[in-house]
């Protein structure tokens, strides 16, 4: 079963950058496309980036410009490299995936279906 813990996020100025890392267990990562995902206080699950098996990124417009997704398969991680950080960037972060074989080029865009989720990492960005 595959198992996500986030880490690398904090607190941070705007403007500032962070990093995020999504280290996979229990499964090799290169099976599945994985995305984040951000949950601000009082809100819904807002999709963020994926990548996909093969590398295809794909990004939410909130994220186009700012953020960048990655992967190393031979560490078996996921990361999201955040520039320009906004206040409205304020959540906590979460990578998922689920089982199936949709293809090399699929990567979750939508937080619904999912079943392998991270217990995430707060980040906080100062204005």
């Amino acid at each position: 079963q595959l198992q996500l813990v986030e880490s690398g996020g904090g607190l941070v100025q705007s403007g500032g950058s962070l990093r995020l890392s999504c280290m996979a267990s229990g499964i090799s990562l290169d099976y599945y496309g994985i995305g984040w995902f951000r949950q601000a206080p009082g809100k819904g699950y807002e999709a963020v980036s994926c990548i996909s098996k093969n590398g295809h990124e794909i990004y939410k417009a909130s994220a186009k410009g700012r953020f960048t997704i990655s992967r190393d398969n031979a560490k078996n991680t996921v990361y999201l490299q955040m520039n320009n950080l906004k206040p409205e960037d304020t959540a906590v972060y979460y990578c998922a995936s689920t089982d199936g074989d949709f293809g090399d080029y699929w990567c979750p865009t939508h937080e619904d279906g999912l079943h392998y989720w991270g217990k995430g990492t707060l980040v906080t960005v100062s204005s």
